[in-house]
C-alpha cells in the first residue's frame, strides 16, 4: 500500500484526485505495474489509477488475464474500475479508504463479490485506510471541494 500511496501523491502533482494503484505478481512480492489517476493530465475519463495499472500489467505479461495477481489501491474502486478488475481476473483486490459515494467493492455496491458474475476476486479493505483517507481529505480541503465532488 505504501507504493500505491506514493503513486497517489504523483496524481496530486498532476492536478488529479490522489488515487494510486499497484499490481502485484502471483508471488505477492513483485510489482508488475503502477498507476495513478491521470484524468486531468491526459483528458481521459477512464484514466483511473486501477485501469492504468491493469493496462500496464497486462502489457507486461502479454495477456489481458491477470490470474494470481493482486491489485492494491488507495481508494475503494468505482463501478468502472470494479468491472475492469472483474474482467482482468485478478485474484485479490486490496484497498485503503472506503468511498461512501461511489464505492463498488462494498460501500454503495459490491460488484466484485456479486454472485451472478463468473469471477469474484477476494476483497481486503481498510489497509492503511487512515493514511489513504487523509491524503484525499487534504486534497479536497485544499481545493475547497467536499470529498468526492472533484
Amino acid at each position: 500500500m505504501r507504493v500505491a500511496l506514493d503513486e497517489a501523491v504523483r496524481a496530486v502533482r498532476g492536478g488529479d484526485v490522489p488515487v494510486g494503484a499497484v499490481v502485484l505478481s502471483a508471488d505477492g512480492e513483485t510489482v508488475l505495474a503502477t498507476g495513478h489517476n491521470e484524468r486531468e493530465a491526459v483528458g481521459d475519463p477512464t484514466a483511473h489509477a486501477e485501469v492504468l495499472a491493469l493496462r500496464r500489467a497486462a502489457a507486461k505479461l502479454g495477456s489481458w488475464r491477470l490470474p494470481g495477481c493482486t491489485l492494491v489501491v488507495t481508494l475503494e474502486p468505482c463501478a468502472m474500475c470494479a468491472g475492469a478488475l472483474q474482467q482482468s481476473r485478478v485474484d485479490r483486490v486490496v484497498y485503503g479508504a472506503r468511498d461512501a459515494k461511489a464505492g463498488a467493492a462494498g460501500s454503495q455496491w459490491d460488484l466484485l463479490r456479486d454472485r451472478r458474475l463468473n469471477h469474484r476476486p477476494e476483497v481486503v479493505e481498510g489497509v492503511l485506510a487512515e493514511d489513504c483517507g487523509r491524503l484525499l481529505t487534504a486534497f479536497f480541503r485544499d481545493r475547497g471541494t467536499p470529498r468526492g465532488q472533484g
